[in-house]
C-alpha cells in the first residue's frame, strides 16, 4: 500500500509537472513596436492597447524604436519571426503614402505584413485663420483664385499630411495656394495665428478648442462623416468638393503570421477596442474606436494607397 501510494504521489507531480508548461503557453508574451518617440500619439496609443489587452498575454512591452518616419521599426517587424510575439502600432502614412513618397523602400507594404486590426482613425479639418477673411471653402475658393498662389497655408514640413491635403484641395478645386513648410505643427500653429499664413490643414482635434472660442476658424473636416468634436462642420463632400481624407492607426504582425495566431490576435484587439473603457479614452484624444477585422484593415489600406497615388503623383513630388 505504501508503494503504491508513493507511485500514485509520483505519477501527479509528473502531470502537473508536465501541465505546467502547457498553461504557461496559454499566454505568451508580447512585443508592440512603435516607430515614434515616448509621448507622441503613436506611443500614446499603444500604451492605451498594452493596458487594454493585459488580461491576454503573459507580458507587454511596448518598444520604441523611432526613427525614419516608422521606417525603422517596420525593418524590425520585417525581420520578427511570425509567431504572434511581434506586433507593430503606427499610423498609416508609412503604409499608404511612403510608397508613393520614396521611389525605393526597404519593405513592401502589402507583401511584408500581415495585417491585424485597424484600431482608430481621425480626421483634419481645413482652419482658416485671423488673416483670412474666409467663412467659408467657397470663400477660400474665390480668394484663391483671385489672386493664385497668394494665399498660403503653413504645415509641419515637406510630404506631411498636411501639406499632402493641399495638394490634393488644389487638384480637386483648381485653385492655386503657397505651402509654407515650417520646423513643425507648433512653429506652422504660431505663423496660423499670427496671420503670417491664411490657412492650415490640421488634425481636428488640434483645433477643435481654437475654433470653439473663435481663434480660428474650421471651414470643413475631409472625412467620409462630419466629427462629432465640431458637428456643425460640413464634409468637403457635403460641400461639393470630391475630397475625401482620414488617417488611421493600425496593428500589423510580420508575414507569414499564421492564422490561427492572426485570428486571436484579432480577436484580442477587437474586445479590447470595443470595451467603454478605451473608447472613452480615444474619444479624449480626438480619435474614433475601430476596432476592425484584419480583412477590413487590408481592403482599408489598398484603398488609401489607390486614393493617394494620383495627387502625388500628378504634383511630381518625391522625398527621394
Amino acid at each position: 500500500m505504501q508503494r503504491r501510494a508513493i507511485l500514485l504521489a509520483t505519477a501527479a507531480l509528473c502531470c502537473a509537472a508536465s501541465a505546467t508548461p502547457a498553461a504557461a503557453q496559454e499566454k505568451a508574451p508580447l512585443k508592440i513596436l512603435v516607430g515614434f518617440l515616448a509621448g507622441g500619439s503613436a506611443d500614446t496609443l499603444a500604451r492605451l492597447m498594452a493596458d487594454g489587452l493585459r488580461n491576454d498575454f503573459s507580458s507587454i512591452v511596448v518598444e520604441n524604436k523611432p526613427g525614419a518616419g516608422g521606417r525603422i521599426a517596420l525593418t524590425q517587424l520585417k525581420k520578427a519571426k511570425p509567431d504572434g510575439q511581434t506586433v507593430l502600432i503606427l499610423p498609416n502614412g508609412p503604409m499608404v503614402l511612403f510608397p508613393h513618397l520614396y521611389k525605393k523602400l526597404d519593405y513592401d507594404p502589402i507583401q511584408d505584413f500581415t495585417p491585424i486590426s485597424l484600431l482608430a482613425s481621425f480626421q483634419f479639418g481645413v482652419v482658416a485663420g485671423p488673416g483670412s477673411s474666409a467663412k467659408s471653402i467657397q470663400d477660400l475658393i474665390s480668394a484663391a483664385k483671385s489672386k493664385p498662389g497668394q494665399n498660403s497655408y503653413g504645415t509641419a514640413g515637406q510630404g506631411t499630411w498636411p501639406h499632402l491635403l493641399g495638394l490634393m484641395m488644389e487638384q480637386s478645386t483648381g485653385i492655386e495656394l503657397n505651402h509654407v513648410p515650417f520646423q513643425g505643427g507648433s512653429a506652422a500653429n504660431a505663423a496660423l495665428l499670427g496671420s503670417h499664413v491664411q490657412y492650415k490643414f490640421d488634425v481636428v482635434s488640434e483645433t477643435a478648442e481654437l475654433h470653439r472660442n473663435g481663434k480660428v476658424r474650421i471651414l470643413a473636416v475631409t472625412g467620409a462623416k462630419r466629427d462629432l468634436q465640431v458637428p456643425e462642420v460640413p464634409t468637403l463632400k457635403e460641400l461639393g468638393i470630391p475630397m475625401e481624407a482620414s488617417s488611421w492607426f493600425a496593428m500589423y504582425g510580420p508575414a507569414n503570421l499564421p492564422t490561427e495566431v492572426r485570428k486571436k490576435l484579432e480577436m484580442a484587439v477587437v474586445n479590447a477596442v470595443k470595451t467603454p473603457e478605451l473608447q472613452g479614452k480615444l474619444r479624449k484624444l480626438g480619435y474614433e474606436a475601430v476596432g476592425s477585422s484584419s480583412s477590413e484593415l487590408a481592403a482599408s489600406q489598398k484603398a488609401d494607397l489607390t486614393r493617394w497615388e494620383k495627387p502625388i503623383k500628378t504634383a511630381n513630388f518625391s522625398l527621394d
